[in-house]
């Protein structure tokens, strides 16, 4: 995944909590990062990334069709959608997490839409 998307200090605490979901533990950290897509209604707020696969991450992904779940996504595919627009997908810098990932998922699954 490009450099602009994830800070080297934001992949090393997804890879940490990818570390403790892979040893078992049940965590529900704050997301780390927020995507999106400006011209659709597409987002990711992501937790973890797979420490043996760092490509693949985990968070609340919202594609913009009323169905927000919690799930993996390659960043890799993340990174190549496109909007109407054809615009690439943005990082937002402004976004600060102020609770778990559980509750933005519990907001979403009621909205039918992710709000931060």
């Amino acid at each position: 995944m490009p450099q602009e998307y994830i800070t080297k200090e934001e992949r090393e605490t997804m890879l940490a909590y990818g570390q403790q979901s892979a040893r078992g533990q049940e965590i529900d950290p704050f997301p780390v990062v927020k995507l999106f897509t400006p011209d659709a209604g597409a987002t990711w707020l992501l937790t973890e990334l797979d420490p043996d696969d760092p490509d693949i991450a985990f968070g609340l992904c919202d594609l913009g069709m009323g169905y927000p779940e919690l799930g993996s996504v390659r960043l890799s595919e993340v990174t190549s959608v496109r909007g109407k627009l054809g615009l690439p997908i943005e990082r937002d810098l402004y976004f600060t997490a102020d609770r778990p990932l559980s509750a933005y998922a519990d907001e979403a699954r009621a909205l039918g839409r992710i709000a931060t």
